[in-house]
């Protein structure tokens, strides 16, 4: 099964336990980081924002909630993105089942593209970045929220163990998808491996580009400007 398959394949199995998840195995720091971002990014009220990968929204809702008015959002399952209508009206007709490589906007589109957790699940980080960097608008922002591995070796010892023993259990009791929450410590570990964004960034012509490091080190922000 190629990548794309297999992601959509997992989230449209999970949708329905996805925010419970996600709240309970961060034990709901995962709300903060989403402000965070948020704050970092710089929206406000005139933002034109999309949200990729969005699944069922809880970043779109944040942003909305910290002022932002014009939202769309985009992602792979079409479960999540039925979850995402259920939860917020008022983003009927703003939302594309689509992959992050070949969004269907045109140039010059957005002050504001977002991926909470999901670069990693791109098909092509590369392609992501480039189409990110086309439907922008002059000046606008491409913000990145994505797990990574800690660098202090105490924290890091814990974050592996819970990772990859505790978190998979759970996930599979809750969810009944064995292969979706072992895919996900496998695919933060690979990411961390394998993928430099700040490196990405720049060559998909992105200036300016900050990262930052959150909660002793267990996730990052990474922001790039057009």
């Amino acid at each position: 099964m190629n990548k794309q398959k297999q992601v959509k394949r997992i989230f449209d199995s999970i949708s329905a336990k996805y925010d419970l998840l996600n709240h309970l195995l961060s034990a709901g720091v995962d709300i903060y980081w989403r402000k965070k971002a948020i704050k970092l990014s710089g929206m406000n009220k005139d933002s034109i924002l999309l949200d990729v990968a969005c699944g069922t929204g809880d970043f779109a809702i944040t942003a909305r909630k910290s002022g932002v008015e014009n939202i769309f959002g985009a992602d792979l399952s079409h479960n999540m993105l039925s979850l995402f209508g259920k939860k917020a009206e008022w983003i009927e007709g703003k939302t594309v089942q689509t992959v992050a490589e070949q969004i269907p906007f045109k140039e010059n589109s957005f002050t504001n593209i977002t991926v909470a957790f999901g670069i990693r699940n791109f098909y092509s980080i590369p392609e992501g970045l480039s189409s990110f960097h086309e439907i922008l608008k002059p000046g606008g922002k491409a913000t990145v929220l994505e797990f990574r591995l800690p660098s202090n070796k105490l924290v890091k010892s814990f974050y592996l163990f819970y990772f990859n023993k505790v978190l998979p259990l759970i996930g599979r009791m809750i969810s009944k998808d064995s292969e979706a929450y072992t895919y996900l410590p496998e695919s933060v570990g690979d990411f961390h491996e394998k993928i430099d964004l700040v490196s990405l960034y720049k060559e998909a012509g992105f200036k300016n580009v900050k990262k930052y490091s959150l909660t002793f080190g267990l996730t990052q922000v990474v922001i790039g400007e057009k």
